[in-house]
């Protein structure tokens, strides 16, 4: 699946484009890259299996909020930015220092939402009680700061995103997603609340959705 999706993000991105001289974008996909196949070499291969084929039990809700928000920060993202920032030229020009700066930041997105991955073996895809794999809370790691760690590292790197491809334009589908995704972790408390054991406690302990000690 790693495969499919670098090469479906970098048609979008050099297909909008129209040119495959793109530094930033040969970057951005680099960096997406490595996390990925960290994951492989790194994770519980049941964790692997689940989030390729999660068992019973999804929250179909989520999967819809999933979906929309997936295509708005992925191939929604990159195709604005390359139709922006390359193929008609950049609505509003980017220094490089602030291109390079966003992509630094979109690489500490992604390595926090690794660092969530690798803390919480039960990161599923969609949201579920994972009653067969013995579903428990995870408060270690970056749960103890926040309680939805990967979704602020996703949404950090996403936000980060339209700067580091230089297109002012790729903010709007990059928001878009990122109203989606922050639904989903209002979506996936209330499950986790009703559902999991030990939840509602967590909850209370560490207040913070996204962002420590704002929100």
């Amino acid at each position: 699946m790693t495969i499919a999706e670098v090469l479906l993000f970098g048609a979008c991105l050099f297909g909008a484009a129209g040119s495959l001289s793109w530094p930033m974008a040969w970057a951005v996909l680099g960096i997406y890259s490595l996390p990925k196949a960290a994951a492989f070499a790194f994770l519980d291969p049941e964790l692997l299996r689940e989030r390729a084929a999660p068992g019973p039990g999804v929250d179909r809700g989520d999967v819809v909020l999933a979906t929309l928000g997936f295509l708005a920060l992925y191939p929604g993202t990159f195709v604005v930015a390359g139709l922006d920032a390359v193929r008609f030229g950049p609505a509003l020009p980017m220094a490089q220092s602030v291109q390079v700066a966003a992509l630094l930041v979109y690489a500490l997105g992604y390595g926090f939402a690794y660092w969530a991955v690798h803390s919480n073996p039960f990161f599923a895809t969609f949201v579920r009680v994972q009653e067969d794999r013995d579903h428990s809370v995870v408060s270690s790691g970056p749960y103890a700061l926040i309680r939805h760690p990967g979704y602020a590292g996703a949404l950090l790197a996403h936000l980060a995103l339209p700067f580091a491809l230089g297109s002012i334009w790729a903010l709007l589908p990059a928001a878009l997603g990122t109203l989606f995704f922050v639904a989903r972790t209002s979506r996936e408390d209330q499950t986790l609340r009703e559902r999991l054991v030990g939840y509602r406690e967590y909850q209370a302990r560490v207040r913070w959705r996204l962002l420590p000690r704002v929100w």
